[in-house]
């Protein structure tokens, strides 16, 4: 498994370095200071994951996180911030990412959050899942969407919350994009969100993560 990890600070990335060695004996970790230096360091276009700090030198924020999913189309990408407000972490989902971890988390809680991800799951810290603005707008219950969606719908709806486009998912699984449109579209009905931002909240608070099923 090969992980990006992008982040100036040396403590911090040392530090992630050693929990991602504890996470698996296979893990290859590639390390950057910022976006500039991966351009020039790698020719790589794919990676298993890759964790982005928030603020970089020179390119930092949403730029350098649309520069990232424009670079790696295929990679799930996770920001990494010491900023935790719920309107910041709202519009890191919103441009793509997949989940997004405050640098103040506890090592457990790190550790935890890092699991679930490389899981496939979801993972976004609890004060921005009981944010006012997104519980008016998400009423998630916990129902058993395997009943209430086909074994399609329920995969299509996996790889859309791992942040991958529609015409990825028609590839991985030989579908037409229009028939991964109306499986999205089942899919969130299901769920009870009007689109991949809310899905990916809801997925976060349902703990839900990819399960084998049988297509």
């Amino acid at each position: 498994m090969r992980i990006l990890l992008v982040d100036d600070h040396v403590l911090f990335m040392k530090g992630m370095r050693f929990l991602l060695s504890e996470l698996s004996d296979d893990m290859e970790c590639v390390e950057a200071k910022s976006y500039e230096l991966i351009e020039k360091s790698t020719t790589d276009t794919h990676f298993d994951l890759i964790l982005l700090d928030w603020n970089l030198p020179e390119l930092s924020g949403l730029p350098a996180l649309q520069m990232m999913r424009e670079r790696f189309p295929e990679s799930p990408i996770v920001i990494i911030s010491g900023e935790e407000s719920p309107s910041t972490i709202r519009q890191t989902i919103e441009a793509g990412a997949l989940g997004f971890i405050p640098k103040s988390s506890t090592s457990e809680v790190l550790t935890a959050a890092l699991q679930l991800i490389l899981a496939g799951g979801t993972y976004i810290p609890k004060a921005a899942l009981m944010d006012d603005h997104v519980t008016s707008t998400i009423e998630v219950k916990k129902p058993n969407l395997l009943d209430q969606m086909s074994p399609k719908q329920f995969n299509v709806l996996l790889k859309a919350i791992q942040g991958k486009p529609n015409k990825t998912i028609a590839r991985e699984l030989y579908l037409s994009d229009s028939t991964v449109k109306a499986h999205l579209s089942a899919a969130f009905i299901a769920l009870g969100v009007r689109n991949r931002t809310e899905a990916v909240y809801a997925a976060a608070r349902l703990g839900l993560v990819p399960l084998s099923i049988d297509e």
